[in-house]
């Protein structure tokens, strides 16, 4: 326990490490095909990480909203699992040292957390924090997953090569976290991968490998994704079968493909002005509901 009534306990002594990056992933916002979550789960596994630092429950966490769960064993109430935040630290495959930062979002004290975690971050030493997350798309699963990128500095949104987007929306804790990141001279970004509209409620691996890779790219680390890319093939080739059984939602595809294809200067044959895509609502519900008849044998 680190003394001073800090909102955390530090397991064994906070490391030496050598300008490691912070991977910040934590569930409660949004997470199309739990994208983030899987690529999340990958680096935990892929970097050997341990519990290094688990942040205070009965500060950050409202439990009637966010109940412990009981291991019930014979009438034998033997565990409560306490659902915290925390930071695990490893190494990629060529021993840089990397802080990930997962578990579920704060329910309370938003700024006392994200200061918190930036205090550790500088005291750690970390040098760059890197966010992922993931949200519907109208885009097609036959073409790469796209990317865009969120940074409260101006010179790092111009330097990514990522959609950069207009808007106001609900912010989760790692928009915070940029904030606080970037007021203590660490460099903060976050990125987010677009999911197609039709796989948004299934795992979409495809996704969660470009956001590994990605991360990779921008830390300059080195972590193996084969598996992910294993899965998502398996993936691509159901939904292709799936798709082509039935000319209705193939030519949907068809429509969205031409977009995207137009959008990035890629192959294709319709004009922008050309394409008639179906509305969010339209391919949410029909497409969606058409894979789950197919996996469900109806």
């Amino acid at each position: 326990m680190i003394a001073g009534g800090l909102p955390f306990t530090v397991h064994g002594e906070l490391p030496e490490l050598v300008s490691p990056t912070l991977i910040v992933m934590m569930s409660g916002w949004i997470d199309a095909s739990g994208a983030a979550a899987g690529a999340m789960e990958h680096l935990i596994n892929a970097t050997a990480s341990r519990d290094l630092i688990e942040f205070d429950g009965d500060t950050f966490i409202d439990y009637r909203a966010r109940r412990p769960i009981m291991e019930l064993r014979e009438g034998v109430n033997t565990r409560i699992v306490w659902s915290c935040p925390e930071m695990r630290v490893g190494t990629d495959d060529d021993g840089r040292d990397l802080l990930l930062l997962t578990g579920p979002e704060p329910d309370n004290a938003w700024r006392h957390f994200s200061n918190t975690v930036a205090a550790l971050a500088k005291q750690l030493g970390v040098e760059k924090m890197i966010g992922m997350g993931a949200y519907p798309f109208g885009a097609p699963h036959t073409r790469p997953v796209g990317l865009s990128a969120t940074s409260p500095d101006a010179v790092i949104a111009e330097r990514l090569s990522m959609a950069r987007t207009t808007i106001d929306v609900p912010a989760g804790v790692e928009a915070i976290l940029e904030h606080s990141m970037n007021n203590v001279g660490i460099t903060a970004l976050g990125l987010w991968a677009q999911i197609p509209h039709y796989v948004a409620t299934m795992p979409y691996p495809a996704a969660s490998a470009a956001l590994v890779e990605a991360v990779c790219l921008e830390a300059g680390l080195t972590i193996d994704t084969s598996a992910l890319r294993r899965e998502a093939g398996g993936q691509r080739d159901r939904l292709d079968k799936l798709v082509a059984g039935n000319p209705e939602h193939g030519e949907m595809l068809g429509k969205l493909e031409a977009a995207y294809d137009a959008e990035h200067g890629t192959s294709g044959t319709m004009k922008p002005d050309e394409t008639v895509i179906p509305t969010v609502d339209e391919i949410a519900a029909e497409v969606e509901q058409f894979l789950r008849d197919q996996e469900t044998g109806g």
